[in-house]
């Protein structure tokens, strides 16, 4: 899990995506303007690497690498 202050932390989400990780983004604790922007850069760059994004709360996403599917109940 990773709870980025700033949004170029999202850059370890998108690096760990990369190496093959599975990795939960809590934006909770950031305002909502930066929120934003991390999930906009962090879903660009794992879009990039062809993984997958889904929702799990309001603020808190799942970046998984090509190839995982997940589902959701």
């Amino acid at each position: 899990m990773i709870r980025p202050h700033a949004v170029e932390d999202g850059m370890t989400a998108v690096l760990a995506v990369r190496d093959r990780k599975t990795v939960v983004v809590d934006l909770s604790g950031m305002d909502s303007s930066q929120a934003q922007r991390t999930a906009d850069f962090v879903s660009g760059g794992v879009e990039a690497l062809d993984g997958g994004l889904h929702r799990l709360a309001d603020q808190v996403f799942l970046f998984t690498p090509a190839g995982i599917q997940v589902t959701l109940n």
